[in-house]
């Protein structure tokens, strides 16, 4: 047994724990046991049954609101578990002071985590709360509204209707950030060479209707990822990646990040892949393995995501990781999804069908994707295998039809076809 973001070891009682029952309660949840070490070896308790007391003690005189926790004596009583619940009645404060835990150690919260704190505890969001500017217009929301399903009336009722306004506070931030011009963050978009130090293309797209955002968003997505391909008379559209994928990560990086943080989305292209970091990391409520599975969606932004929903720009609320895996169903490389505490990445690679290679080929054909024309000289060196083994799976690939091979003797290039 080992200490955890949600579990912890105290050898003896001090108030120190305290801070770690805050956290708990303002989090996930936690348990921490006493009479155990920082290696987790039972060192147990004097007198196991007194100390539950004077835990009691100090968590009813300390922790405000008062937590839901209990306790349990293990180890023939020698231990004690303190089981502390995440609370409905947030913050859960220590002296004045709300906690979080952070991996194993548990610290102070920011003001902003504070301020989520209080209102998760009122249960309000902050797309909900009063947005700063008023004078707002809706010309963009009208027209995708006309276009996706068909609404002729626009007027304060259909803003009611999406819980974008009401006669107490007016609009919301949620209708500030969908609104044609407003305070909030977008999207930054930088398209690189063969390396980071060469730019193609910088776009920022920033204080407008986040359905303008998305849509400009993917504009430059087809300029480097689609293209036509003559075939006879007909012409067939080619997708790099598929543009499905990448409207699906960009739908859900918008209605899904935090917006109460003063950070853009930043989209990274390059040759052979696309980066999209999302800032905020999970809400409440979910842990990384119910997000990348899927099992629970906890929706951060309600009137977003059903704006979104509504336009048909997203699907049913909680598939977008499985769409997006099922749209690679075909691929060599699939996507990727790694979680932070403060963002959430999504790496969509270029599209690349399964030719049913073997897994030494599958190797060999990784290097070669890195770039388009390579000697065997280059390969090699990446590869786990001898030269004269890369050189045969090189010529197998070849006679696949996957590999194309030009010139002769030492300078014999590989590329893709």
């Amino acid at each position: 047994m080992r200490e955890t973001r949600t579990t912890e070891f105290k050898e003896r009682i001090t108030n120190t724990f305290l801070k770690t029952v805050s956290a708990f309660s303002n989090y996930d949840g936690g348990e921490i046991f006493f009479g155990i070490d920082d290696n987790g070896n039972v060192k147990g308790l004097s007198d196991a049954k007194q100390a539950c007391l004077d835990i009691e003690n100090k968590i009813n005189d300390s922790i405000t609101p008062q937590p839901d926790y209990t306790m349990e004596l293990q180890n023939d009583d020698r231990t004690i578990k303190l089981t502390v619940k995440s609370g409905l009645q947030k913050p859960y404060l220590y002296k004045s002071k709300a906690y979080k835990r952070n991996d194993t150690a548990t610290i102070e919260v920011d003001t902003l985590e504070l301020s989520r704190l209080i209102l998760e505890g009122k249960n309000i969001r902050f797309e909900e709360l009063r947005c700063e500017e008023q004078d707002l217009t809706f010309d963009t929301l009208c027209q995708k509204l006309k276009e996706c399903i068909q609404i002729e009336t626009f007027n304060q009722d259909t803003l009611k209707t999406l819980n974008l306004y009401n006669s107490t506070i007016g609009y919301n931030n949620a209708a500030g950030i969908l609104a044609d011009k407003n305070h909030f963050p977008g999207i930054d978009i930088v398209k690189f060479g063969e390396n980071i130090s060469v730019i193609h293309k910088r776009a920022t797209f920033d204080h407008v209707s986040i359905l303008e955002v998305y849509e400009k968003t993917a504009e430059v997505f087809k300029d480097y990822y689609e293209y036509e391909e003559i075939q006879g008379t007909d012409r067939k559209k080619i997708e790099k990646i598929p543009e499905s994928a990448f409207r699906e990560a960009i739908a859900n990086a918008l209605i899904h990040r935090a917006w109460d943080m003063d950070s853009q989305i930043k989209v990274s292209m390059f040759d052979d892949r696309i980066e999209i970091i999302s800032p905020g990391g999970l809400p409440s409520g979910i842990t990384e393995d119910e997000y990348l599975s899927w099992k629970l969606s906890v929706l951060r932004n309600r009137n977003l995501a059903n704006v979104f929903y509504r336009l048909g720009f997203v699907e049913i609320f909680g598939t977008g990781i499985t769409r997006i895996k099922q749209l690679y169903k075909e691929s060599m490389m699939q996507p990727v999804f790694e979680v932070s505490e403060n963002t959430i990445k999504i790496v969509l690679p270029v599209f690349e069908k399964n030719l049913n290679l073997t897994e030494d080929e599958r190797i060999i054909y990784k290097i070669l994707s890195k770039t388009i024309l390579k000697s065997i000289s280059e390969i090699a060196p990446y590869a786990p295998f001898g030269k004269s083994k890369t050189t045969q799976l090189l010529k197998d690939m070849g006679k696949k039809g996957i590999v194309k091979i030009e010139g002769r003797g030492r300078g014999t290039k590989y590329m893709i076809k």
